[in-house]
């Protein structure tokens, strides 16, 4: 008999339940479109949201079920989609005014995958204006809010797709990353989020910034609902060149099997300044878990990493700027009116981007140009590569390299807008991996004394997602739910 979903079930039991039909996609679905009218308003997480769509998807999932179909674990499970993954017609803005009102005419390859999984679609989430940015405050539309304080930034550029798991307004979300912007907000909204091995997730459908960085990854309130989303979407793509065979689905029950034995470097020297006290604590507190659980913990060095800002903010807006040139004016999207072509063209690019996309824009086109390539983009790749061996040297030693997500706990609206270098930095634990293309977990470790989430970061060998999971898991059962449920989701928040 079908009953009504409880507001903390993970997504593997929502799954579970609709594939058994002890309970209705309908019935889900209903309970989370409720949720988010009355929470998105407030925290701004979705920029389309189509309740109509979304019960007409779930009730097909429920004709799927009672035909007799074999269906994914995922079947029925609410899942919000950030607004750079393209999505046959419906609005993908990037969060910009230069795709306003754009109607992909195909799906994104996860958007194809989580289709035919029967995953039921909440809407596309708030971002930084193509990915650009660490709060969500660089949308085109409105700001995103953090769901444990309505004052504070939710992280970015995936701010929306964070918060709308973390308010329990869909069970799991797609973000991408390019330089944490999945990890980041998953840490200040105190939900997991995985940064897959570069190459694991097909890119198909997915807008660009910077290609050889960006990766397609997932939230969730769970490690084992983050597998189950990875697993949907992981593997070759042969549309995507760079996508990789060797990306495999993760072994569940192996989530279980603890971490006695494992081995677990910190980075002490890349921790010694700029670290919030409550964040070093938490890191401490974990590093004493997985002790007592049986990991040997060790130091290790990445002498090259405290190179890794300068280093990203050559190369991704380097190749933001030839990714972006495409927005012209003339085939798709925003068009300043002009009498001649020239004045358009620059008229269409001053009006339809933002601040952030133009700055980066500028820096990517000046790092290319004559006579700078050698000196700025050449050096950058070449420093990138001496990270990624940085890393390749220390997950010789260790399964798993485990620091902070973020150097500071959620910062408040405003803050630093205006100020990109001090935003810059707040990715500067992040970065480091995604140069390295390296897999990186996000997960939560607890809150700071006056309620705000911590997240802690685990990266580890090329394809091993299921190590960082296992090591996490470990945490998860040991700590149970080291934050609980953010106050707006009982109608409260601190505003």
């Amino acid at each position: 008999m079908s009953r009504k979903p409880d507001v903390l079930e993970t997504a593997e039991s929502i799954g579970h339940a609709v594939r058994k039909r002890e309970r209705s996609a309908v019935e889900v679905a209903r309970v989370f479109v409720e949720r988010a009218e009355r929470s998105a308003p407030r925290l701004q997480t979705y920029l389309h949201r189509d309740a109509e769509r979304t019960l007409a998807m779930a009730a097909d999932v429920d004709r799927r079920v009672q035909a007799g179909e074999t269906l994914s674990p995922l079947a029925g499970v609410p899942i919000a989609l950030k607004d750079n993954l393209c999505t046959h017609g419906v609005p993908t803005t990037c969060g910009s005014r230069i795709l306003e009102g754009y109607l992909p005419p195909y799906d994104a390859h996860v958007v194809e995958r989580l289709r035919a999984a029967g995953a039921v679609f909440t809407g596309k989430t708030n971002c930084d204006e193509f990915a650009m940015g660490s709060s969500t405050e660089n949308s085109a539309y409105f700001p995103t809010r953090n769901p444990w304080d309505l004052e504070r930034v939710p992280g970015g550029s995936s701010g929306g797709s964070a918060a709308t798991v973390a308010a329990l307004e869909a069970s799991l979300s797609l973000g991408s990353d390019t330089g944490g912007s999945v990890r980041q907000p998953a840490a200040f909204c105190g939900v997991f989020g995985l940064k897959p091995t570069y190459g694991a997730v097909s890119r198909y459908g997915l807008v660009a910034f910077a290609s050889s960085l960006d990766q397609i990854g997932p939230f969730a309130r769970t490690a084992r609902d983050v597998a189950l989303l990875f697993n949907e979407i992981c593997g070759r793509d042969e549309r995507d060149m760079t996508s990789r065979a060797e990306a495999k689905p993760i072994d569940l029950e192996g989530l279980e099997r603890g971490v006695k034995g494992m081995k677990i470097g910190i980075p002490r020297d890349l921790l010694s300044d700029g670290v919030d006290p409550e964040i070093s604590a938490s890191l401490d507190r974990v590093t004493k878990t997985l002790r007592e659980e049986g990991a040997v913990v060790i130091d290790v060095t990445l002498p090259h990493a405290r190179y890794s800002i300068a280093t990203y903010y050559l190369i991704a807006p380097a190749e933001a700027s030839s990714n972006l040139a495409r927005y012209d004016g003339v085939r798709y999207g925003f068009r300043a009116k002009s009498e001649d072509l020239q004045t358009m063209y620059a008229s269409t690019r001053g009006k339809g981007f933002g601040r952030e996309v133009r700055r980066r824009i500028l820096l990517g086109t000046y790092a290319l140009s004559a006579g700078y390539y050698d000196a700025y983009y050449l050096r950058a790749m070449k420093v990138r590569t001496l990270v990624r061996r940085d890393f390749d040297q220390a997950l010789q030693l260790t399964d798993a390299i485990l620091l902070p997500t973020t150097p500071t706990p959620p910062f408040k609206l405003g803050e630093k807008v205006d100020d990109p270098l001090a935003m810059y930095l707040n990715d500067i634990f992040s970065i480091p991996a995604s140069l390295a293309g390296a897999p990186a977990l996000s997960f939560p470790s607890g809150k700071t004394r006056s309620g705000l989430p911590i997240g802690l970061q685990l990266v580890g060998k090329p394809f091993e997602e299921g190590t960082l999971l296992r090591v996490a898991r470990t945490w998860e059962k040991k700590s149970g739910d080291p934050l609980g449920v953010p106050p707006i989701v009982n109608g409260g928040g601190r505003a």
